[in-house]
């Protein structure tokens, strides 16, 4: 059950990153790097596809996926389409990947080091959704700041998790 929470939260947010990459106008600003600022949305976008891929569905699935971590960073101008296409395969990477770990697994160690450390799984899996959460804000706050455009687009959207449900009086 608690490895389906944190699926939920995960593919939420690889949601939010989709909505962003959808909302800037000029595909080529996905690509944009404003002064000051490491990575264009693109570069954060093919980031958090691949540590998803690798660290649950290479992990825990054992999916063919190669991780290129240096290529995350370097690549440039990846058309929008495929972008997307790597959120997809990371949800289904996220979605299956942690649809049989029981709750009893999340305390034990996680199945390879990372970085030469050792962690335990439930850990771990609460380390990847907030790094993911952290670059979906700077994913957000570029598209804000490339394209001018400060509205939302809903990244972090409340309805999206897996067990909410609107109050009789809610607004």
């Amino acid at each position: 059950m608690l490895a389906d929470w944190f699926a939920g939260v995960i593919v939420r947010d690889l949601n939010g990153v989709r909505r962003e990459l959808d909302a800037y106008p000029n595909e080529s600003d996905i690509w944009r790097v404003a002064p000051g600022i490491a990575n264009s949305a693109g570069t954060l976008a093919l980031h958090v596809a691949g540590n998803l891929q690798h660290f649950i569905g290479v992990v825990f699935e054992r999916t063919s996926y190669r991780r290129d971590r240096a290529a995350e960073f370097s690549r440039r101008d990846v058309p929008r389409a495929e972008l997307l296409a790597q959120i997809e395969a990371a949800i289904v990477a996220v979605e299956q990947g942690l649809a049989h770990i029981p709750d009893a697994a999340l305390a034990a160690e996680y199945p390879e080091p990372v970085a030469g450390y050792a962690v335990t799984t439930g850990e771990w899996l609460v380390h990847l959704a907030a790094h993911l959460s952290y670059h979906l804000g700077q994913i957000d706050y570029h598209r804000r700041l490339v394209t001018g455009r400060g509205e939302t687009v809903g990244t972090m959207a409340i309805p999206e998790l897996r067990t909410v449900r609107r109050l009789p009086d809610a607004p």
